[in-house]
């Protein structure tokens, strides 16, 4: 026969003051714990939303990223023209581009932090279409000319709309801003590859990837196989999105390691906070317990409704740390990508799946911190403790 539950909820009434101090152990273990892996959901959704579906990238054969690739204008050529290349009116949708990395000072701190440029096809916004122009135009072919992603002007001084700067031995004038739908190209400078590479004085026929648009995602694959066949080239095709989201996994998956294991040694101080909890409830009901059990309910039933009342506390420490730390959804902040060594924006990312992964941690913690207590509870003779009457 199983104990009514509102005994319990009315027990842990009671008993408000040493429940609380579970209820907000419980809270701040959860509440880092769903931080931490906001943070690393939120920077993984930055890197991923930078992929379009209907886009692949190609870099040279073993390459990890852009940084370490070249291609050479042959190749280029040879890859516009294979098939599943969507065509425009102007001819194949590819923009073969090479990046080099330049230090800004950071708003905030004024130390300054690598930012990520870009040098484009001047058809690059045809090529990736969640890019468009918000703030001024579009950089001029031939002219030291950037357009700045919407996270920059913020983040850094001096790459402010209508801004000269200076740097890799020249001068830039930022005449436009654009908006990449929260991806990581916001945090990027980009212009025109041919100016880039003259500026740092690289050859003219070099690039480091090239970003295809494709008739439709079904195209990858013979894309894929016509440029694995092709003698002429040593490069390796993958849809840019996974290509994004190969790249965010070294700092993901450190974030999600360091967020676990501060949570699991702050999850064992609440636990230890439940054990306290429950043990003191016990201690204080031990006659309540035996009438319970001299009335007929069994040893199963008992140890049911205590480990309830564990989970009922550790219930409302996992909502109330779910809560506490909603109001950091959305909050920007920025890091170092290890694949680019620069400066990435990203904003903390809250979903429903972490909000519940957070309330399952709780409950963990509760089940953990309830279960020695209640076994000791039905462990007690019924006859010593009624004799106490």
């Amino acid at each position: 026969m199983p104990i009514p539950l509102i005994y319990n909820v009315r027990s842990v009434r009671q008993r408000w003051t040493s429940g609380i101090v579970a209820v907000l152990g419980i809270a701040g273990a959860v509440g880092v714990f769903v931080a931490m892996l906001s943070m690393a959901h939120g920077f993984k959704a930055t890197l991923v939303a930078s992929g379009s579906p209907g886009n692949a990238i190609a870099l040279r054969a073993g390459a990890a990223s852009e940084m370490i690739s070249i291609i050479s204008l042959d190749q280029v050529q040879a890859i516009q023209n294979a098939p599943g290349v969507a065509r425009g009116p102007e001819g194949p949708l590819v923009s073969p581009e090479v990046v080099v990395i330049a230090a800004f000072p950071l708003k905030k701190t004024g130390t300054d932090a690598n930012v990520q440029i870009r040098g484009t096809s001047p058809r690059v916004l045809d090529v990736r279409e969640n890019v468009r122009i918000v703030k001024g135009r579009m950089f001029k072919t031939g002219l030291n000319e950037l357009i700045a992603g919407r996270n920059v002007a913020g983040t850094y001084t001096g790459l402010d709309l209508g801004r000269t700067v200076a740097f890799g031995g020249g001068t830039w004038a930022v005449v436009g801003v654009f908006d990449a739908g929260g991806s990581a190209f916001d945090s990027e400078l980009w212009c025109d590859a041919l100016v880039l590479n003259q500026v740092y004085k690289r050859p003219q026929n070099i690039f480091q990837s090239i970003t295809v648009h494709l008739t439709s995602p079904d195209a990858f694959q013979g894309f894929k196989d016509a440029l694995t066949s092709d003698p002429r080239l040593s490069v390796e095709a993958e849809r840019e999105r996974a290509y994004y989201e190969k790249n965010s996994r070294q700092l993901t998956n450190m974030i999600t390691v360091l967020g676990t294991l501060v949570a699991f040694v702050m999850g064992i101080g609440a636990v230890f906070g439940a054990l306290n909890t429950m043990y003191s409830a016990i201690s204080e009901r031990t006659r309540e317990i035996a009438t319970m059990r001299a009335l007929g309910f069994g040893g199963a039933s008992v140890v049911l409704s205590f480990v309830f009342e564990s989970l009922f506390i550790a219930g409302l420490g996992g909502v109330l740390g779910c809560v506490a730390v909603l109001p950091v959804n959305g909050w920007t902040t920025g890091t170092i990508n290890f694949q680019t060594f620069s400066h990435l924006a990203f904003a903390f990312r809250i979903t429903p799946e972490l909000l519940a992964v957070g309330v399952v941690f709780a409950l963990l913690m509760g089940l953990v911190g309830g279960l020695p207590p209640a076994i000791r509870a039905v462990r007690r003779p019924v006859a010593s403790a009624l004799r106490e009457l």
